[in-house]
């Protein structure tokens, strides 16, 4: 995935699908749980900070979308 293109801020959408492959609730849990980085509140919406997503996503050692294995 080319991250230039991507925004700032990852929707839970956009975090469920192309970050993590796994559904909406599956974010909204694992945010409640503390267990996401970069976690924005605004209202009731939540929003995710590219960057520290990332990053927790490489030193847990999982690939980011277009890896090669």
């Amino acid at each position: 995935m080319n991250e230039s293109r991507n925004p700032y801020l990852l929707t839970v959408d956009e975090l469920a699908r192309d970050y993590l492959r796994t559904s909406r609730k599956g974010v909204w849990r694992m945010a409640q749980r503390g267990r996401i980085p970069g976690v924005v509140k605004v209202g009731r919406r939540l929003l995710f900070r590219r960057d520290r997503v990332v990053r927790w996503l490489s030193e847990n050692g999982a690939s980011s979308p277009g890896d090669e294995r």
